[in-house]
């Protein structure tokens, strides 16, 4: 992965995005995207005595073990506030803990998804299109924003065809927002502490859900006729 020109400030939120060469598809099923998550889980955290390669081969005692001493632990390197993976890119909202921290998240995560995803497909070179995209956050207002947009991207895609089904979309953190899942990755008290009553967040969401499907649906249309021009 190519060094960043623009530094990473440490305590910042951003955006970061990236996609599949030539807009491949990075996750082909349910055990790509599973573990794609579960390595950018163990990479969140910033002492670590091997590669998650090795980690994912331990014993399942083990493995418990160990993420029972990094959660009382507590370092991390970044902080994941929300996440969603789609068939050919990712979107992720950190809060850089460390210096560097999100660089070498990123590069971890994506090294060794990278070398997992070849090894299962029997394929070489590179998966991912160049380095990864960040936004800065800088307002709470664009933190929510950028939040809803996260979340919502499965369903403005048409890959969530239902609100039912955007809600247990199982490759992003809104079901964990939404208490659906028993699985707590995620630092969800920097969103959810500007939503004071039960299910804000959750209207917060939804509310936009068809309008950015129609936001989504233009877009690809005009790029459809460029394309065809």
């Amino acid at each position: 992965m190519p060094i960043r020109i623009d530094p990473l400030v440490p305590g910042e939120i951003y955006h970061i995005i990236n996609r599949g060469v030539a807009s491949m598809p990075i996750f082909l099923d349910d055990l790509h995207y599973r573990h794609a998550l579960e390595t950018a889980f163990y990479y969140r955290y910033k002492i670590l005595s091997q590669r998650y390669s090795y980690f994912s081969r331990m014993p399942r005692l083990d493995k418990s073990d160990i993420l029972l001493k990094l959660n009382q632990a507590k370092e991390y390197c970044v902080e994941i506030i929300a996440y969603c993976l789609m068939p050919n890119h990712f979107h992720f909202l950190l809060k850089q803990i460390t210096e560097n921290g999100i660089s070498s998240f990123m590069l971890k995560f994506s090294d060794s998804y990278t070398r997992y995803f070849n090894t299962k497909n029997k394929r070489i070179g590179p998966i991912f299109q160049g380095r990864f995209k960040s936004v800065r956050v800088e307002s709470e207002q664009q933190l929510l924003h950028v939040s809803r947009y996260i979340h919502l991207n499965p369903y403005s895609s048409g890959i969530a065809k239902t609100i039912a089904d955007l809600k247990d979309y199982p490759y992003s953190s809104l079901p964990e927002y939404l208490g659906n899942t028993k699985d707590l990755f995620c630092q969800k008290d920097i969103i959810s502490s500007y939503f004071r009553k039960p299910g804000a967040y959750e209207d917060f969401i939804f509310s936009q859900a068809d309008h950015q499907r129609s936001l989504s649906i233009i877009k690809h249309l005009l790029l459809e006729n460029l394309e065809t021009e």
